[in-house]
């Protein structure tokens, strides 16, 4: 892969017709530092939101050697890349198959459930040929738990109500050798208080089961910058979830872990994209809704921009993005912040792309394609360094 200082240098350099990703293996690298040495507790990376092999290694060189697979595919992945990395399949739905191959081939004891069906489905997948019960399965039982106070939700497809708790904990309890509550707040999580609900739903589930809990997995939900998005420092996330995890009635010996995603990731990549056509305020990009920009199109997610054109002087102004597919879907309203006089034939710079970005990407209609390259420069944006504290409370005061 070949590295260049910046998104102006590749397109002196290549001049590309095809979309070109980014990489900052650095920005990749300070983040995983940061959870590994910061977070009071295991800090999971959630393979899901990007499963680049050359970021997975970036991430375990960086200190993160617990990882957060939700598939077959992603076992196989992490496995194969990383041999010595600590797995745990945390999709609370899987498929036999893929429980017993995850625990007998790849060596994952990890499993999440929220249904007595999943729990049954795990014992058995993982016995031995006797039918006799695996004696060091690690469980985890998902609480289902409000997003309200996250960007995207979460809230309906997993999670087992806190009125029925009770007894899938204490039935998982009876089969795993270590019991662990978990949940997901919801993606971009934009106040530490929505941690400090869940936890405290998580102490009424545990309290009510009166069983020995030997973890708690606060999930996911760590934000990272984005236009008309300023989270609070993480910091303030990792001590109030610490002071709450602390009082909780768990084993003197339990741990605490999280499953960051988007905070590890979001920073390593940026996009370049070509211009191809403008009509009004409206650009037709070579990457859209089927591509790279999933987020943009799909959930009006707004990322950060640049014109790579230094010509370009004219005043800012709000643009919508088209893709290059043939689908009217293919369609991002932003606003993206552009130069007046931005035209066909100049390059874009899309930040912030690395947590579902590439990940997304399809070859619909025959699009999709693009290489990538690395880059040496600081991200578009940043939760770790050269960023202003907003010092945003929700009735939280920071700690530090």
């Amino acid at each position: 892969m070949h590295n260049h200082l910046d998104a102006p240098a590749v397109v002196r350099a290549l001049a590309p017709d095809e979309p070109v990703i980014l990489n900052r293996p650095h920005a990749a690298a300070r983040a995983a530092r940061f959870f590994a040495t910061r977070f009071p507790g295991k800090s999971l990376y959630a393979v899901k939101a990007n499963p680049s092999p050359d970021l997975l290694k970036v991430l375990w060189s960086a200190g993160i050697t617990h990882y957060d697979v939700a598939s077959i595919a992603e076992v196989r992945l992490v496995r194969a890349t990383l041999p010595e990395a600590t797995l745990c399949f945390m999709h609370p739905v899987k498929t036999a198959s893929a429980i017993a191959e995850a625990y007998k081939v790849h060596g994952v004891r990890t499993f999440s459930l929220d249904t007595h069906e999943e729990l049954a489905k795990i014992v058995a997948a993982t016995s031995d040929a006797e039918g006799n019960a695996a004696r060091d399965l690690r469980l985890c039982v998902r609480l289902r738990v409000s997003s309200e106070f996250s960007e995207l939700s979460l809230a309906s497809k997993f999670g087992i109500d806190l009125a029925d708790a009770a007894p899938l904990l204490q039935a998982t309890r009876q089969v795993a050798d270590w019991l662990g509550v978990c949940f997901h707040v919801g993606s971009q999580a934009m106040t530490p208080f929505a941690y400090v609900q869940a936890l405290d739903r998580a102490r009424a589930a545990i309290a009510e089961a009166s069983v020995v809990v030997d973890m708690v997995d606060v999930g996911g939900g760590f934000p990272s910058v984005y236009p008309g998005m300023e989270p609070p420092p993480l910091e303030d996330y990792f001590s109030i979830i610490h002071r709450h995890f602390e009082s909780l009635p768990i084993a003197y010996n339990a741990e605490l872990w999280c499953e960051p995603g988007r905070a590890l990731c979001a920073e390593y990549n940026s996009l370049i994209v070509k211009v191809e056509r403008r009509r009004g305020n409206e650009l037709y990009i070579n990457d859209g809704a089927y591509g790279a920009l999933y987020d943009a199109a799909h959930v009006a997610w707004r990322f950060p921009v640049r014109c790579l054109d230094e010509d370009r002087t004219g005043a800012l102004e709000d643009f919508a993005f088209y893709g290059p597919t043939c689908d009217d879907a293919d369609y991002m309203e932003g606003p993206f912040l552009l130069p007046a006089d931005i035209a066909a034939g100049d390059f874009i710079e899309i930040g912030m792309l690395g947590a579902y970005g590439a990940a997304m990407r399809t070859a619909f209609n025959g699009f999709g394609q693009g290489g990538a390259v690395i880059v040496t420069d600081e991200p578009m944006a940043s939760l770790y360094t050269g960023r202003k504290d907003p010092r945003v409370s929700d009735n939280v005061v920071s700690l530090r």
